[in-house]
């Protein structure tokens, strides 16, 4: 039998260092200041990347970056509105600004807004796809194409289970969210062949301020926990571990990808 090879602690800490340090990368995280968006944000920072949180409120996204900071992590905030075209592309400007073009760009910000498909205007649906699926096509192409000319880059979508299922009045989020997980393969396919991988991390239910509504019905969080193989509903800090993953070296062979962080939730 083959002798094994003796890892030594400084040995495996250089082995995961080269896969999955983001020494040196320039991250962008829409919706950056709240829920997911900010424990990503956190974890890119963490993991060595200079990050830049985008969101509307100026008082939570210093918040964010305070902590960051205080934690000897590199980052700052840019406030924008992604509700339109123009506020996104002067919010990629000032997103660029205070460290340069970025290498990864993650588009967690989105609306919630679910009325019943019979009672669903077409105000409420302008607005959703505009924030949902408008939004992160933009910032693609802005930054999709100078990633590819440097050879490297990571886009990460945050989708939804509403993408794959319709429950809890899915209405125009859960088609806002399957666009968003089809533009994912899009950018995979224009851009992957050139280093520049785009895949969609795909939550279970996770209480955080976007879906207040469900969060607020302890017998429906308490179904949907249920639902799960885990026995609990998810927590931000439970996508730490993918986003620094998709955001890395290591993933460089996974694009055009919808991996769940569930719990389980998907195939029960």
């Amino acid at each position: 039998m083959p002798a094994r090879r003796r890892v030594t602690a400084m040995s495996a800490a250089t082995y995961l260092t080269d896969l999955f340090a983001l020494d040196g990368r320039v991250a962008v995280v829409t919706g950056g200041s709240s829920g997911i968006g900010r424990a990503i944000a956190g974890a890119l920072a963490r993991a060595g990347a200079r990050v830049v949180v985008v969101a509307r409120r100026e008082s939570e996204l210093a918040a964010t970056v305070d902590e960051l900071t205080a934690d000897g992590c590199t980052a700052a905030w840019a406030s924008a509105d992604l509700s339109s075209r123009d506020g996104v592309r002067a919010g990629a400007e000032k997103a660029a600004a205070p460290f340069g073009e970025p290498d990864v760009l993650v588009s967690s910000a989105g609306i919630n807004l679910r009325p019943p498909l019979d009672e669903l205007d077409e105000a409420t649906w302008d607005a959703t796809m505009a924030v949902n699926l408008e939004a992160p096509f933009l910032l693609g192409q802005r930054f999709g194409p100078g990633m590819a000319a440097r050879g490297f880059g990571r886009i990460v979508h945050v989708s939804s289970q509403q993408a794959h299922r319709a429950f809890a009045t899915s209405g125009a989020y859960g088609v806002s969210k399957g666009g968003l997980e089809s533009l994912a393969r899009s950018q995979a396919e224009a851009w992957s062949s050139r280093g520049v991988t785009s895949n969609t991390l795909v939550p279970g239910f996770v209480p955080t301020p976007l879906n207040t509504r469900l969060s607020s019905d302890p017998a429906r969080v308490e179904a949907l926990a249920a639902r799960t193989l885990t026995g609990r509903n998810g927590r931000p800090e439970d996508f730490a571990g993918a986003a620094v993953f998709l955001a890395s070296d290591a993933s460089a062979y996974v694009t055009g990808q919808s991996i769940c962080v569930d719990g389980g939730f998907s195939v029960h």
